[in-house]
């Protein structure tokens, strides 16, 4: 599995999220049900926006700063 975010895509699944941010699922599910890290389900699959995902990253930057 890569670790890079995919650039071909608008959005990530939960999967490709845990490698991109290096989280557990339970981590990775407790930042989706606190809005921390927004997300949409389209039928049974959740999806992670690229856009959502980068911000939500370079705010952890910024809060270690």
């Amino acid at each position: 599995m890569t670790t890079a975010i995919p650039t071909s895509h608008t959005a990530v699944t939960v999967p490709e999220a845990m490698a991109a941010l290096k989280y557990s699922r339970s981590k990775l599910y407790d930042l989706l049900r606190s809005g921390a890290l927004p997300s949409y389900t389209e039928g049974r699959c959740r999806r992670i926006p690229l856009d959502a995902l980068r911000t939500y990253m370079n705010n952890r930057l910024e809060d270690a700063a």
